[in-house]
């Protein structure tokens, strides 16, 4: 359960010695060669297959078992999503969903799907690049674009909430809290775990910011928010600040 640094910040440089194998899933071979093309020429990518549609992920997938997958939603055959459930499921590899942002409604299914980042198609070629270093690395990255238009969809609102209002209680027990959720309700020992500041820090997660951002917003050092972070993911039992993000709305702490 490893945790970035300043995120969605990029990490810089490639890993010494690591060489990224790739394949890259999507249903139209102008935007899957645009891609190839671009992490080909990078010394530390490998562009080592590509399929059209989810289904022919998959047995691309089993058969290459890459490091990486870059996921396209929309698809026939087989959607994005499914194709992630069964790679993630299976621990076949990492996927990245790409995503055209106005046009994709999947985001919090793929989340739950087990999707270890989301990147829009329209992103700088250096963020692709990034991306794929920064996911290969174990880490999780959220574009904040995407970010928001996950919180948009999961509390039914075309306006992010507000992730901060002064100092939060502590989560408490479902009992004490009349009308919690049954999300809650399922993840109540772990919160009640949380320390205070742990569950301010996945509110603020939650709400799509950045460790940056955080240790502003809190007036510590990055190096802080980093390890509260970490700590929020070793006691909720997640994998990645995505699937953070995704279980602070479904049990409505945000």
């Amino acid at each position: 359960m490893a945790e970035p640094g300043p995120q969605t910040g990029l990490e810089s440089g490639p890993d010494a010695g690591r060489r990224w194998r790739v394949v890259v899933v999507d249903d139209q071979l102008l935007v899957r060669s645009g891609f190839s093309m671009i992490l080909s020429v990078e010394p530390d990518i490998e562009v080592v297959g590509e399929a059209s549609d989810g289904r022919a992920a998959i047995e691309v997938v089993e058969r290459l078992r890459p490091d990486l997958v870059l996921m396209d939603v929309q698809m026939p055959v087989m959607d994005g999503i499914e194709a992630t459930r069964e790679i993630v499921a299976r621990d076949l590899g990492k996927v990245i969903i790409l995503t055209t942002f106005d046009r994709d409604d999947y985001l919090v299914d793929a989340l739950r799907a087990g999707a270890s980042g989301f990147l829009l198609k329209n992103c700088e070629p250096e963020r692709l690049v990034e991306a794929v270093r920064v996911v290969g690395n174990g880490y999780a990255l959220l574009a904040p674009e995407v970010t928001r238009r996950v919180i948009e969809q999961m509390t039914g609102s075309r306006t992010p909430p507000t992730p901060y209002a002064g100092e939060p209680a502590p989560p408490g027990r479902a009992a004490e809290r009349p009308g919690a959720s049954p999300a809650y309700r399922r993840h109540e020992r772990e919160l009640a775990m949380l320390t205070q500041r742990e569950h301010e820090v996945l509110l603020l997660v939650a709400g799509g910011l950045s460790n940056a951002e955080i240790a502003k917003r809190l007036f510590v050092g990055e190096a802080t928010v980093k390890t509260h972070v970490s700590s929020c993911l070793a006691k909720l039992q997640l994998r990645d600040r995505v699937q953070a993000v995704v279980l602070a709305h479904e049990a409505g702490l945000v």
